[in-house]
């Protein structure tokens, strides 16, 4: 899958967007707060239907204006897809190929994409919340009934929150309790299954760019010696004390160990950043390998906190997984591509293509 053209109308400080992008190479430079993060957060919505800077639709839109629209063309196998989105005042709507059904799941299907940013650190660092999106991200890509479990199981899941703030009986809850066990073991059966996978990979890349023993490790949400539903069972009291479910795989976790300790504070910040950009690419070699097609790669300012040398492995490992990227950067390196690259300079709200 290649993005062949983006366009995009009133996001943050552009009027427009216009970029005919090469299928492998393309570097968009200029100074700070020029908007370059914006047009990888442009681009990047188009297959996620979210800004990957947590901004709201009304934050987006340029001022004096209340919506926004971004649109894009791909290819996949000699398939040409159009796909768009359009968000603010009036309210989301996406469309694929003219089909306004699909949704965030159709877009993540139609564009799929990952985006190593400055808040990379948080997969290390962060709460476990970031961590479950990362391995969801991979199992829905190649698992594809996961997202079909999963809706199943945030129903059951609201609807057993919603129960324990009423004060409920022990049969109120025995229902909820069979629906969510059901759901979740199949949750964490398929992860499982996905990170047995996957971490292998992780090790390969991270040892690579550090030569460090760490060490991942995925927890379920419970006690690995029992069911789901035992679980549950036993939790019930403090669930109802605490009015909220406390167990299962909406805990889950992948814990990442180095010298018998926590990563995060075992290792620097730039490590733990090649450690984080080391988790991102093995789940997208394990998706390009799963559906034989390569993704795109949005790399905002990646070479921020790293050494030349962490620099050049960095890169390196990226030209070589054959995905379609899309850099920032101040001050443009084409060497640090060894390959054709194309090359855009953003400059107060406008982009000029250099090549």
């Amino acid at each position: 899958m290649a993005l062949l053209s983006f366009k995009a109308e009133n996001f943050r400080l552009f009027k427009s967007i216009e970029l005919d992008l090469h299928p492998k190479y393309n570097l968009l430079y200029g100074e700070n707060a020029s908007g370059k993060t914006s047009v990888l957060e442009a681009i990047a919505y188009l297959g996620r239907g979210r800004s990957f800077r947590n901004a709201t639709p009304a934050g987006i839109a340029r001022k004096g204006t209340e919506n926004f629209l971004v649109f894009g063309k791909t290819i996949t196998q000699n398939k040409e897809r159009s796909i768009g989105v359009t968000n603010g005042r009036g309210g989301f709507e996406s469309s694929i190929n003219g089909d306004h059904e699909q949704g965030l799941a159709g877009l993540a299907k139609a564009l799929p994409l990952q985006v190593i940013d400055p808040n990379i650190h948080d997969l290390i660092d962060g709460p476990p919340e970031e961590r479950r999106r990362f391995i969801d991200w991979a199992v829905f890509h190649v698992e594809p009934q996961y997202l079909k479990t999963w809706r199943a199981y945030k129903r059951a899941l609201k609807q057993r929150n919603t129960i324990l703030k009423n004060k409920p009986s022990s049969q109120e809850l025995e229902n909820w309790n069979k629906s969510l066990s059901k759901h979740g073991e199949e949750i964490d059966k398929t992860r499982r299954g996905v990170f047995e996978v996957l971490e292998p990979i992780i090790g390969d890349i991270s040892n690579g760019f550090l030569g460090l023993p760490v060490e991942f490790y995925y927890e379920p949400g419970w006690p690995e010696e029992e069911s789901l539903y035992h679980a549950l069972q036993r939790s019930q009291n403090r669930d109802i004390q605490l009015k909220s479910t406390q167990i299962g795989p909406h805990r889950a976790n992948i814990s990442i160990s180095y010298d018998s300790g926590s990563a995060k504070v075992k290792i620097s910040r730039g490590q733990q950043k090649l450690l984080a950009c080391a988790m991102v690419l093995a789940s997208v070699e394990l998706v390009q390998t799963h559906t034989e097609s390569p993704l795109l790669l949005l790399l905002d300012d990646p070479t921020a906190e790293l050494d030349a040398r962490s620099t050049k492995k960095l890169m390196q490992h990226i030209i070589a997984m054959e995905s379609q990227i899309i850099v920032t950067t101040i001050f443009p390196n084409k060497q640090l591509y060894q390959n054709d690259v194309k090359m855009f300079h953003v400059k107060h709200g406008k982009i000029e293509n250099i090549n």
